[in-house]
């Protein structure tokens, strides 16, 4: 099968790679029909490299057909169309069972020091072979798979793979007063999303950003929207908005490699410059 791979630092390409097969009993394999391409996969592309190992194959936002089922899996069957989330979780260990599936015990990465395994994502998250690609062996299948119906387009249930439900939950993690208001900083792909949840819940939102296709989007969706390059003191902005108040809650969706980070973004090179062992103390 044909799958993007990782062979260096700005070194993305197109491989014939082998196809997947049914390792354990809880697998499916899905053909897939549509990947997203997330900014998570631009740190592995410039920052995060030296945990990615030549030939890895990328990708966690993934849909598609199921093609072959392990014995253990029962709620989806061949022919089934299903979104794959990007976290691989049992669902049944007890850190699922308290809706922690992000430090799912089953598939954790212990000798990491990091959580769950993630498809596409580096040794640090268990080095699954990811989901841009023809077809995908899916760990965990008898859980993670989201049977979704036939008719609509790739393009309605795709996000449900990542970017809604990260942004769902950014959203009820912020514990929005009935009739608050919360500030979304960043309005990227995540940020964008998070202000129209929490429209939809009844919310009052305040977006905030620089770049300009990002602050037209969001107001086209009907978000109050603060350009940061108009604003000497966005703390004050907020303040003026609110009865100088402030807003009730505050979601930080800017994410890796922001503008005007210079520390940060330093501090990041060097991480993609040292040994492995140094380098995933400091990550």
């Amino acid at each position: 099968m044909k799958a993007v791979t990782w062979h260096g630092k700005r070194d993305v390409r197109v491989d014939s790679v082998p196809d997947p097969t049914i390792q354990h009993p809880t697998d499916a394999i899905v053909r897939i029909t549509s990947t997203g391409i997330c900014g998570s996969d631009l740190h592995l592309y410039e920052v995060l490299g030296p945990f990615m190992g030549e030939g890895d194959i990328l990708g966690h936002e993934p849909m598609g057909i199921v093609e072959e089922v392990g014995a253990e899996v029962t709620h989806i069957a061949k022919g089934d169309r299903v979104v794959i989330p990007f976290n691989i979780s049992c669902g049944s260990c007890f850190m699922c069972d308290h809706g922690l599936q992000s430090q799912c015990e089953t598939t954790q990465n212990r000798d990491q020091g990091m959580g769950a395994s993630l498809f596409g994502y580096t040794k640090l998250y268990g080095q699954v072979p990811g989901g841009q690609a023809e077809f995908l062996r899916v760990p965990q299948a008898q859980y993670g798979p989201i049977k979704v119906p036939e008719g609509p387009s790739d393009d309605r249930f795709l996000y449900l793979s990542d970017v809604l439900p990260t942004a769902w939950q950014a959203v009820e993690y912020a514990d929005i007063p009935e009739g608050g208001t919360v500030a979304v900083f960043g309005l990227g792909p995540i940020g964008d999303m998070c202000t129209r949840v929490a429209k939809h819940k009844g919310a009052r939102v305040i977006g905030i950003d620089l770049v300009p296709e990002r602050i037209i989007r969001a107001r086209a969706n009907g978000i109050e929207v603060l350009d940061i390059s108009d604003q000497n003191d966005i703390g004050e902005a907020l303040r003026d908005l609110t009865d100088g108040r402030g807003p009730d809650s505050v979601i930080d969706a800017v994410g890796m490699e922001a503008h005007g980070a210079p520390i940060g973004k330093a501090a990041q090179q060097i991480v993609g410059l040292i040994p492995d062992a140094i380098a995933a103390k400091m990550m």
